[in-house]
């Protein structure tokens, strides 16, 4: 191969690009009218500097640019005519149809999360565990204030935001005269402390992270007055302890509440009188309740919109009768417009589509292109995003024609993904191949790389790849052919293909990557079996080295970065979820542990972790490393200093791709 070239030089532009994301638009909402849409985007390819934009009358305006700061996160009431926004701590408001110049409003200190109310005459937001309300007047007012230093008004916890998806902490009413505030207590969770050996000095970073058998936060709600007095909502907490979603719409405040062991999920409605909650909807599963994105939410008409698992398939349910086909494969509510109700779904995982339904109607697909699609809605609009050929797209769309389209300013990449889309062995297994570029079948044996994802809630099999693609191909135009493959445990296929993995997510994952690997050989002859190799990060990291560790007569070598290596280190509901209560089925941890394993490493081994990552914590390649040393089993161990789960450093991240090559080449015969 060459020394030097487009191909060689992908490593450094997808660091510098933050793996191609810079310039894309992101967070985009749309106006309560359908008027306007407002996004994140730097303005262009390597300047990774979000400003705030506008995109109106089929024009983009920009709104706010703080330069290399970027802004962090902004909220807008239901006009878009007030957007607050956050940069480096501080509250800037624009004014569209005004001076559209921020102005940079004094707080009490540092911002998170500030939120306009609907009518635009206040601004409620969070600070050092309290909760405050700018008024139009000017005044700063304190609404609540933490009766204790681990006490929160307003904000997530660790395990909402991360395992459920509920990032926000208040939610004001939709005629702006009250809010519906998490206050959450974590003074019982357990504490860790997180040290950066790379500069002794410094003090650990202390943290509470709720791990499987532990306490959780403990999270309740109260309905605020904006003079500040406070009414508590009422739902059995000790047998739901889990908030996975809050709403106000037109019909009231709508909340979800889950069982610790997640079998049950609750849609209660909550009267803003009193605080109390009544039943509108209950799920019960055998194994867990799947929450998915944006549901439950409420029609125009008050039609509760929710999920019901039936005939092996995820389908839409409005006031509980199911709306959508037997195979359409529902993976989130979009929202409503009216009666109708927008959402995606899959008829084949390898693709994912925006759909509408209306009432008396069967659904009816609205994305077009084979690839990955998502939207948000406001009024008449739908913003169609969209991942088609390798390119980000964003459509705007009135009433069901297309209005034009808001810019992707990001890089274009220096390789072309360019897989097979296969369906391999019994179980149909979606996989792309990936071959090096030009290559002529016949003309050489290739050494083959297994870089999958291979857990829940991720698709990287798909006709719409994002950037793990380009690393996919990279690593193909080095010499290997690679496969990647979505084994069970995946979305999109049914709540049995999903499920299938409770109790164990570490026997299927393994097996549906070697029946993927020997299937393609069969596909492709120049696959040469005996110089295999995977590699994976965070939950392919764990699936990498657990297949290793178990088939070595399958992987001749892998390369695992932040791996789970200890199942009992990871957070609650993730875990629990797949696993069950510890106390309860410790043999479903055993059975995953990386540990126990140890002793049957054969082959080459290189780990990688990050020091500081709180998500997956280095102590899981710690104690993986301890044990195959105590058993005597060679690796190597790549520590990553002042680095978390994910690597945002430019010359890690780009080397971090040259030297998985070396390692590679080194221990895979003649894989150049």
């Amino acid at each position: 191969m060459p020394s030097s070239g487009p191909v060689q030089d992908f490593p450094r532009q997808f660091a510098r690009t933050r793996r191609l994301s810079v310039g894309v638009p992101h967070d985009l909402s749309v106006s309560e009218d359908g008027r306007r849409v407002l996004f994140l985007r730097s303005v262009d390819g390597t300047d990774p500097a979000d400003r705030l934009w506008l995109y109106e009358d089929g024009r983009e305006r920009l709104l706010a640019d703080h330069g290399p700061a970027g802004i962090t996160g902004y909220a807008a009431d239901a006009a878009a005519r007030v957007v607050a926004h956050v940069c480096g701590g501080d509250l800037w408001v624009t004014y569209p149809d005004g001076n559209a110049t921020p102005e940079r409003v004094t707080t009490a200190g540092p911002v998170t999360d500030p939120r306009p109310s609907p009518d635009g005459r206040s601004i409620a937001y969070a600070t050092g565990g309290s909760l405050r309300l700018l008024t139009s007047d000017g005044e700063d007012r304190l609404l609540a204030a933490p009766e204790g230093p681990d006490i929160t008004y307003g904000l997530s916890d660790l395990v909402s935001a991360g395992s459920m998806g509920r990032t926000r902490g208040h939610w004001w009413s939709p005629d702006g005269t009250r809010l519906l505030v998490a206050r959450t207590d974590t003074s019982h969770v357990q504490l860790w402390h997180i040290a950066d050996p790379a500069d002794p000095a410094a003090p650990p970073r202390t943290v509470r992270h709720p791990v499987v058998g532990t306490a959780n936060a403990d999270v309740s709600l109260y309905l605020f007055d904006l003079d500040g007095r406070r009414t508590e909502v009422h739902w059995d907490r000790e047998r739901y302890e889990y908030l996975p979603a809050v709403d106000w719409d037109a019909h009231g405040p709508l909340i979800t509440v889950q069982s610790r062991d997640q079998r049950v999920l609750r849609v209660l409605a909550v009267d803003p009188a009193s605080g109390e909650t009544r039943l509108l909807d209950e799920t019960r599963d055998p194994a867990w309740v799947e929450l998915v994105p944006g549901s439950p939410l409420r029609t125009a008409a008050g039609a509760l919109v929710t999920t019901r698992d039936e005939a092996d398939t995820r389908r839409l349910a409005v006031d509980g009768a199911s709306v959508t086909p037997v195979g359409l494969q529902v993976r989130a509510v979009l929202g409503v417009q009216g009666e109708k109700v927008l959402f995606t779904a899959c008829e084949d995982p390898a693709e994912t589509h925006v759909w509408s339904w209306s009432p008396g109607r069967v659904p009816v697909r609205i994305s077009r292109e084979p690839g990955d699609h998502a939207a948000v809605i406001g009024g008449g609009t739908t913003v169609l995003v969209s991942r088609v050929g390798g390119r980000d797209q964003i459509t705007v769309l009135e009433e069901g024609g297309s209005a034009g389209r808001i810019a992707s300013l990001a890089q274009r990449p220096l390789v072309a993904p360019a897989p097979a889309f296969l369906r391999l062995g019994p179980r149909e297994l979606r996989t792309n191949l990936y071959l090096p570029t030009g290559h002529e079948p016949g003309s050489a044996r290739l050494p083959v790389l297994l870089d999958p994802y291979g857990g829940q809630q991720l698709l990287v099999a798909t006709r719409g790849p994002g950037w793990p693609s380009l690393v996919s191909q990279w690593f193909a135009d080095q010499g290997f052919a690679v496969v990647v493959t979505d084994g069970r445990g995946s979305p999109g296929r049914g709540p049995a293909w999903e499920k299938a993995i409770r109790g164990d997510i570490l026997t299927h994952a393994v097996e549906d990557q070697v029946a993927a690997l020997h299937a393609a050989a069969e596909h492709h002859p120049d696959l040469d079996l005996g110089r295999v190799a995977i590699r994976g990060w965070s939950f392919g990291g764990f699936l990498a080295a657990g297949a290793l560790l178990r088939r070595p007569d399958v992987f001749h070598a892998a390369v695992a970065g932040a791996p789970t290596a200890d199942q009992r280190l990871y957070q609650t509901h993730w875990k629990e979820r797949y696993l069950g209560h510890p106390e309860e089925e410790p043999e479903n941890y055993d059975r995953c542990s990386l540990i126990a394993d140890a002793p049957l490493l054969r082959r080459p081994l290189l780990l990688i972790h990050g020091l500081d990552d709180d998500n997956v914590a280095f102590a899981h390649t710690l104690r993986l490393s301890a044990a195959l040393l105590a058993a005597g089993r060679a690796h190597r161990v790549l520590p990553l200093p002042g680095t978390g789960h994910r690597v945002t450093r430019e010359d890690y991240a780009e080397n971090l791709l040259r030297l998985q090559l070396d390692f590679l080449r080194e221990v895979l015969p003649d894989a150049h």
